[in-house]
């Protein structure tokens, strides 16, 4: 399953980086993947919210934003379709080993989902005082009753991911 996904610059099997300046390189780029489709969020009037998903070698799995005003769908969140999209790419839904990278901190559905996923690492850019489930408001990825528990990796690129939620919701009030 190795050779699935997109191959990015640093899918050389060395994932993620050995040093931390190297590993916060790629936890930024990697951010700005999600960023740019959550922008994509922004053609149905749904909150800007963009997720990504990469194997435990580097490689693209699934991109995802939300959709649900789109699709009327109220599981259409960014990450369950990143995760769905991952889960198509690589064959099998359980995605260990691999890293979901999302630009808000995600909710309860969607922590459920990686945790069920058996998802490694979560990189996220904003938290999310209101409905956070991954540290602010509830930490159902590091709970001790979960089948599993997720490395969580915060604030990154989080000042722009705030921003684009921010204009997103002053323009609507």
């Amino acid at each position: 399953m190795g050779d699935r996904g997109l191959a990015l610059p640093w899918a050389d099997g060395a994932f993620p980086p050995a040093t931390l300046s190297e590993r916060r390189a790629v936890w930024g780029h990697l951010m700005g993947l999600a960023l740019h489709e959550a922008t994509h969020a922004l053609a149905s009037d749904d909150v800007p919210v963009g997720a990504a998903v990469v194997s435990p070698d580097g490689r693209l799995l699934g991109l995802g934003h939300n959709r649900r005003e789109e699709t009327g769908d109220p599981t259409a969140h960014a990450e369950v379709l990143a995760l769905r999209q991952a889960a198509a790419s690589w064959g099998e839904w359980r995605l260990t080993g691999c890293t979901l990278v999302v630009t808000l901190e995600p909710c309860v559905m969607c922590a459920g989902a990686l945790v069920a996923a058996r998802v490694g690492r979560l990189v996220l850019g904003a938290w999310d005082p209101k409905a956070g489930a991954t540290g602010s408001v509830w930490d159902m990825v590091r709970d001790q009753r979960a089948m599993h528990e997720v490395e969580v990796i915060a604030g990154v690129r989080a000042d722009e991911c705030a921003a684009v939620l921010q204009e997103f919701f002053a323009a609507r009030r």
